[in-house]
């Protein structure tokens, strides 16, 4: 509980240290159900500003309670709330209130707390939840000056040590990958499966590599045109991929669906019209694009963002002192931006 007029920060979300693949996907929203979520907890009593971040790999709740209303309370209230309701996140979460709350959010934007350590994408999705949110006014004094002052921490950690070397995203990972089974990749087909941002991280990715045989196929026709256009790849209506998919010898998938988009029949089917030729299928979306039992195929290789994740962090041993070394400044500037918090809260109340 707080005390006299100091806020209350907090957050309460899952993501994969505390959930697995199949739990997080059924919390993984969609943006009108975010957006019910962050309405809702602007119209309880008991918040003054929210800011909800809803990744492919977590769910947050960042929130500010300037009311004497314990932290179980709260708790009780967003798990129970009907888009959460009957998910696994009532089951795994954690809370993290004032300081702590402080930390794994600049640990967030630096790239600490991710699946993959030092990936990207996390400053990138945090910016835009802040956006958002702003946009919206549910952010305050609070969230504002936190989030800015993430956004700075991740930025110096990222320019001070090494724990993003190698730019460490879905995209390269990815292709790191898919370059360790086919060797020569610049000789693969490639499908790209959904034409949002990680399928064009994933085109630009390609292209850097010098992959030149790219197809994309999304359920946005524009989209998908303007994808292909871009990176000079060619489009194939999203009604016919399935019938097309035994021409790729790799497909990446990251649509938004509610549902598998490439079921066990699709694949069975394309794999025995290339008899002497492996399919690589690689699975970024939450939920999952790709049907869990095509693994079970012969001569087919399935995986997902958590089987990623494994082989991105592989190298972690090389960066235990990079990660000591940017562990060390997140608490440095946690500690600071607390301080500082306290010093206006005490002047405020003293005019």
């Amino acid at each position: 509980m707080t005390s006299g007029n100091e806020p209350l920060l907090f957050i309460i979300g899952s993501s994969h240290e505390q959930a697995n693949l199949e739990d997080r996907e059924t919390f993984s929203l969609k943006e009108d159900q975010a957006e019910a979520l962050a309405s809702d907890l602007m119209q309880n009593e008991s918040i003054d500003e929210c800011l909800i971040l809803n990744t492919c790999n977590r769910l947050e709740i960042y929130a500010v309670s300037n009311k004497v209303k314990s932290i179980d309370d709260l708790h009780q209230f967003i798990c129970s709330h009907q888009t959460l309701k009957g998910t696994s996140f009532p089951k795994y979460n954690f809370i993290k209130t004032q300081t702590d709350a402080i930390e794994h959010t600049f640990k967030l934007s630096s790239g600490l707390a991710s699946q993959m350590i030092g990936e990207t994408e996390i400053l990138g999705q945090m910016k835009q939840a802040y956006t958002q949110a702003k946009q919206s006014k549910y952010t305050k004094q609070t969230l504002i000056r936190l989030f800015e002052k993430s956004f700075q921490a991740g930025k110096l950690i990222r320019t001070q040590t090494d724990i993003s070397r190698g730019q460490v995203s879905i995209g390269t990972v990815a292709l790191n990958l898919a370059n360790r089974i086919f060797g020569k990749l610049k000789e693969s087909r490639i499908l790209l499966v959904g034409s949002g941002d990680v399928s064009e991280k994933t085109a630009q990715a390609l292209k850097t590599k010098g992959v030149t045989d790219i197809t994309v196929s999304g359920r946005s026709k524009d989209k998908t045109d303007t994808l292909a256009e871009k990176f000079g790849a060619s489009s194939i209506h999203f009604e016919n991929f399935k019938n097309q998919i035994q021409h790729f010898d790799i497909v990446i998938s990251s649509t938004s669906a509610p549902n598998c988009v490439i079921d066990y029949t699709t694949i069975q089917k394309a794999i025995k019209s290339r008899p002497n030729s492996p399919l690589f299928l690689i699975d970024l979306a939450v939920p999952r694009d790709v049907e869990e039992s095509i693994s079970k195929l012969e001569n087919v290789y399935l995986y997902n963002l958590d089987a990623l994740a494994s082989i991105a962090n592989e190298n972690m041993a090389l960066r235990k002192s990079e990660i000591a070394k940017a562990t060390q400044m997140i608490k440095a500037q946690a500690w600071n931006f607390w301080l500082q918090a306290f010093r206006r809260s005490m002047f405020q109340k003293h005019q």
